[in-house]
């Protein structure tokens, strides 16, 4: 409208003052829309801000919110799950209702929820504004829809009977029934409070005699029933301890795997979740009946080390196949065994000579206990490594270079497909020019994920550390501002940057104190490996 006035105001003549009046109008109205209570709704998605919030809480007794940015890619990814998700339990005429808040135009809800990453989801129940609690399922349709539902109804179902009891227990792959003597007991709110989180499974509950009776149990227990495997595992309740949550969803996940996982697009998310330290992956080729036949011994290892290895089967020229340059491998060197410590990424090669249990297993317990050095991925070094301004550091090269005493040696540990560090790259090229002649500073980098280091372990990309002249093998993280000043000041002042003293604003008024996001290399703003 602001525009069309502007184009047609010299043949308007007086008639323009009348289009500010109503631009003016649309201006207010747009105002009042925004300070109403009213709350709309987007593809039965209520939409919040901080006028309308309160009355938001008040009419829902579950309201589970979304904290979002307009520009966040992760974000925009979840819209359309989001949507469907809240489109499926409106038309269950669920208590259950999904909100979402613009965190960047709704800047006192952000600060009062210290919402700091995008997106954010929190669960708002009966009206409390002070504890909302984090979402913690799965960002799909389903995943939060089965998360709502659990808070919605009865996170157990009370069984009363045998028969019920038994129709229950085999409804699905997996199911957890809690056999309590009191089901208002501690030990059994305890359980209800593990059934409300593992969505993923049906939980019962049973307090009748006859029940205990029918499934040969004294006390409380928690029973995990499986089509696979051993069919049933009891989890006894400590007297003296009571039931400790953490610990059963723990035992729960570890116990909802089977004894050998194949890894695919079904079991990926089960296999990382289970938090299980270590890994141990027979790479095969499936197509091979030879190489299948090798699947018996490697079970058979199983289950010694179940809790503290998780056994996972991996198909070379499957779904598996994109996880082959991760070890630095083809499907040319299937069959192998690796065994992956989860806390640092330490990869342990198996030598070949035997696939049998008994193998197997005293490898597992030789690494477990420190016997064994794991194997180091690296790179081939370029002809020219050492000719570029920006030297090109491999596994092989890395020491002789980042710990050489007479040299100060900055380095850029990075991943090709991390978009942070294609965005760093000019000013690191910059940096290398400006120093390329200076005898004691080398500028370097290092692809992270083609190769690995013995005593250093790269959690996010880019990483900069700063390896200082001089005995002793140090190292400084870098965590400031990414542009070739700041790098510049950071060198030339040994390995830290100059305390500056505080900018102060010369236009009053207009000083918020804080920091402008937008310029720090923040750990938010790396993608993690």
């Amino acid at each position: 409208l602001v525009l069309s006035l502007a184009w047609l105001g010299p043949a308007l003549g007086d008639e323009e003052k009348d289009g500010e009046v109503v631009a003016e109008e649309e201006r207010e109205k747009e105002e009042d829309e925004v300070l109403s209570d009213e709350i709309k709704e987007e593809d039965n998605v209520l939409v919040l801000h901080e006028h309308n919030f309160a009355r938001a809480l008040s009419e829902h007794q579950l309201l589970l919110v979304e904290f979002y940015a307009p520009w966040c890619g992760h974000c925009q990814q979840l819209a359309p799950a989001y949507t469907q998700a809240a489109t499926e339990l409106r038309n269950e005429s669920s208590l259950a209702r999904l909100g979402k808040v613009d965190a960047t135009a709704q800047t006192a809800l952000a600060n009062e929820f210290n919402i700091t990453s995008y997106p954010t989801l929190k669960l708002f129940r009966d009206g409390n504004r002070t504890h909302p609690l984090p979402y913690t399922g799965i960002m799909d349709t389903q995943g939060i829809v089965r998360w709502m539902r659990r808070r919605a109804g009865p996170s157990a179902t009370l069984l009363q009977d045998p028969d019920t009891a038994n129709a229950f227990a085999s409804s699905q792959d997996l199911v957890v029934i809690g056999f309590f003597k009191d089901l208002k007991g501690t030990a059994a709110q305890a359980f209800y409070e593990v059934a409300t989180e593992m969505v993923d499974m049906p939980f019962g509950v049973a307090e009748a005699a006859e029940l205990f009776q029918a499934y040969g149990l004294s006390a409380d227990t928690i029973c995990l029933f499986k089509k696979f495997d051993e069919r049933q595992t009891n989890f006894p309740v400590d007297p003296a301890r009571g039931l400790d949550t953490a610990e059963l969803i723990r035992l729960l996940r570890v116990h909802s795997l089977r004894l050998v996982t194949e890894f695919n697009n079904e079991t990926s998310n089960q296999i990382f979740s289970a938090k299980i330290p270590h890994h141990m992956l027979l790479f095969l080729n499936k197509s091979s009946s030879e190489q299948l036949s090798l699947q018996d011994g490697f079970k058979a290892a199983a289950s010694t080390f179940r809790g503290e290895v998780l056994f996972v089967v991996v198909d070379v020229n499957g779904y598996g196949a994109d996880v082959l340059p991760f070890f630095g491998m083809t499907p040319a060197d299937a069959p192998t065994l690796r065994l992956v410590k989860m806390e640092n990424n330490r990869k342990y090669q198996m030598e070949q000579d035997s696939f049998s249990d008994t193998a197997i297993r005293t490898f597992i317990r030789a690494v477990l206990d420190g016997k064994v050095k794991p194997r180091l991925l690296s790179a081939e070094p370029p002809e020219d490594w050492d000719t570029r301004p920006v030297k090109v550091l491999v596994g092989k090269t890395f020491e002789q270079v980042a710990l050489d005493e007479t040299k100060n040696v900055f380095v850029k540990f990075y991943a090709p497909w991390c978009s942070h560090c294609q965005a760093m790259a000019p000013a690191w090229e910059e940096l290398g020019e400006r120093y390329k002649d200076h005898e004691d500073i080398v500028i370097a980098e290092m692809d992270a994920t083609a190769n690995e280091l013995e005593n250093i372990t790269i959690h996010g990309f880019p990483t900069l550390h700063y390896f200082p002249a001089g005995p002793g093998r140090k190292m400084v993280e870098y965590k400031s501002v990414r542009d070739v000043e700041t790098f510049s000041k950071f060198l030339e002042n040994g390995g830290m940057l100059p305390v500056e003293p505080p900018v102060v604003t010369k236009t009053p008024g207009n000083s918020t104190g804080k920091e402008d996001p937008s310029v720090l290399g923040t750990d938010e703003t790396r993608d993690e490996l």
